[in-house]
């Protein structure tokens, strides 16, 4: 079978590679100009505020967080971060898929990769919001796991911010005597 960009299963020769980034590298200003462009017009206005909200460091290991993306022959295709929310918590941001790459599970595998290294870095926890009028977030969380903070059947606009949080499982242990 071939894969089209509109068919929602990926072939084993499509495989994008997993890389750590800062918010600096180049391959992220794709994600960052498409979440502008579709917040915009899904909200009106400018959406550079939203995008502004937290500096770059919030998404490095040195203050709690981290920024993925995944790359196809060199291009961003999908990504997203996570941010320090508290001491035990992770704050989802920016989870995000090329508009020419969607319907092939990257959205979920960007959001089990950041839960596995949130897990990692020690968070107990995941918290995020996406907006009322993003229904495929909505069920991406919905359908990876996440509860949802909000009453799932009041209409989303008059609820505003929509909240999910997902407690993680303890990190494994090695069975040495440290982790006992």
């Amino acid at each position: 079978m071939t894969t089209t960009s509109e068919d929602p299963s990926p072939s084993a020769a499509w495989e994008p590679t997993l890389l750590r980034v800062q918010v600096s590298d180049p391959r992220v200003r794709p994600l960052l100009d498409e979440l502008r462009q579709e917040y915009s017009s899904r909200y009106g206005g400018d959406a550079a505020e939203e995008l502004g909200r937290y500096p770059d460091e919030a998404f490095t290991s040195a203050h709690g967080g981290l920024l993925l993306l995944l790359l196809h022959d060199g291009e961003a295709v999908a990504g997203g971060a996570y941010r320090r929310y508290d001491a035990r918590t992770a704050e989802l941001k920016r989870i995000w898929t090329h508009s020419a790459h969607r319907r092939r599970g990257l959205a979920r595998r960007v959001v089990a990769e950041l839960e596995r290294e949130a897990r990692q870095a020690g968070y107990h926890r995941i918290f995020l919001t996406t907006g009322p009028r993003q229904p495929e977030a909505r069920g991406l969380y919905l359908t990876t796991g996440y509860t949802p903070l909000f009453d799932t059947e009041a209409a989303p606009e008059h609820i505003g911010l929509l909240s999910f949080e997902k407690h993680l499982p303890p990190r494994a242990t090695t069975g040495k005597a440290q982790d006992l």
